[in-house]
């Protein structure tokens, strides 16, 4: 039998401690060691290996415990880090923004959660803004609590609308998630391998190659293998802040067009401002079928996404609305922090600040790894979504694990630490952006390349 009496007990110490805002040192040791032992024994101990790598000395400053203002957080003992991770793109408009956290409080004040069968006003207006924002003509949304859903809600419209054409495109070094339709649209093998066979009919083209796309569609429709959805992320965040070229997006669109294809673009990371302008899709001046919005759409307060198509496509639900559907996708507590994040993006010109941010951080960042060539191959990005890339992973964990120790977080991509993300909150300070550049130059400087 559980020794339910014991457990009381230690709910309430957690509780106890969660109240609290500052703690002492006794209970930062128990929390720390809680924490390890937690993780070696009831969540997965590879986690501690990973922690390993990317920070010095002992594991003490591992464990956080508080945001430290709008562009940092604060471990349990105290120590306070420059956040250029943004719990990869979560924290668009800051962390704990006051009126995404006033809407939620205010939110749960009323009512947390929604009965499921009566209307929730929220989800009726948050898809209405979202109507009045996307690109194209994209209006009917479906809200979900994670950007892998929402790439799975995407492909599940995309089958709906294209039965007869049952291929769908992703792209070498993408990322859509890991549940088992998105993982299909993944290109990484260590994430794909050990759950083979995939989702039958995807196929992986080279990202930024037309003539491959071309090709591909063609003989597709040659076998009678037609293509029903090209998947694309507009700007490849974990598979190395890849860039396409201006045209590549374009004709991409115009390809979809001639084969009677839709165009699905994972906004995920790349939404919401973080390239400097609302969604990274309008720099191109491209509007896709379908669009996959979460991480920073919930404000950096609540796991919130949602998958935005147009009307034709979405129709496919208007007879059975039961065909997808989810229980905590669309909550009212969700959709009051997407409404105070899109209005706190919009009052505070946050994408446009991102445009500038991103200018700046990216001559200082450069500026930085200057008589560095030996080991930094490429700084490149747009907005505030930057890249490092090194001429090995084992610079890159150098490089990361000394920024971390002097205060900076930053954190590698899907093909490790070789590509180092930079990622701030769009918020970030012009004084903060200088301190990153000064440990990004001091941490290179005291990295040594071995042969």
């Amino acid at each position: 039998m559980p020794n339910y009496e014991s457990v009381r007990n230690y709910t309430e110490k957690v509780l106890s401690l969660i109240s609290q805002d500052e703690i002492d040192s006794d209970a930062a040791k128990w929390v720390t060691k809680e924490t390890l032992d937690g993780f070696r024994e009831y969540v997965n101990p590879g986690f501690l290996e990973y922690r390993k790598s990317v920070t010095l000395g002992t594991l003490d400053a591992a464990v956080e415990w508080a945001d430290s203002g709008p562009n940092g957080f604060r471990d349990v003992n105290g120590k306070e880090y420059i956040d250029c991770l943004g719990g990869f793109g979560i924290y668009n408009v800051g962390h704990r923004h006051p009126k995404v956290v006033k809407a939620v409080v205010d939110q749960l004040n009323r009512q947390a959660l929604h009965s499921q069968d009566l209307l929730d006003p929220l989800r009726a207006m948050l898809a209405k803004i979202l109507a009045d924002i996307t690109p194209g003509d994209l209006k009917y949304s479906f809200f979900t609590n994670s950007g892998t859903e929402s790439v799975e809600a995407a492909l599940k419209l995309a089958r709906a609308y294209n039965p007869s054409k049952p291929t769908i495109l992703a792209a070498t070094k993408a990322f859509h998630g890991k549940s088992y339709g998105s993982l299909a649209g993944t290109a990484k093998g260590v994430f794909r391998r050990p759950f083979m066979p995939m989702m039958p009919g995807f196929r992986h083209i080279a990202f930024n190659d037309i003539d491959m796309l071309h090709k591909t569609m063609h003989a597709c429709k040659m076998v009678g293998e037609d293509v029903g959805a090209v998947l694309l992320e507009p700007i490849q965040g974990e598979g190395g802040v890849n860039i396409p070229e201006d045209d590549y997006l374009p004709t991409v669109r115009e390809l979809c067009n001639q084969y009677g294809a839709l165009l699905i673009l994972d906004e995920v990371q790349t939404g919401m401002g973080r390239t400097g302008k609302m969604f990274c899709s309008e720099h191109y001046d491209v509007a896709p079928d379908i669009l996959c919005l979460a991480k920073s759409f919930g404000g950096g307060v609540m796991p919130a996404g949602a998958t935005v198509a147009t009307e034709e496509v979405f129709s496919r639900l208007f007879d059975n609305p039961f065909l997808h559907t989810t229980t905590f996708g669309g909550n009212p507590l969700a959709c009051a922090a997407a409404i105070a994040n899109i209005h706190v993006l919009i009052e505070e010109n946050l994408p446009a600040r991102a445009d500038e941010l991103g200018r700046y951080m990216l001559d200082g960042l450069r500026e930085a790894v200057k008589g560095h060539e030996d080991k930094v191959l490429d700084v490149r990005g747009k907005g505030l979504l930057m890249a490092l890339e090194f001429v090995d992973d084992a610079i890159g964990f150098e490089v990361a694990k000394h920024m971390f120790e002097n205060g900076v977080l930053v954190a590698g991509t899907l093909v490790n630490a070789k590509v180092i993300r930079v990622e701030p909150p769009l918020t970030i300070l012009h004084e903060q952006a200088d301190r990153v550049f000064e440990v990004l130059a001091d941490a290179l400087e005291n990295t040594r390349v071995t042969v």
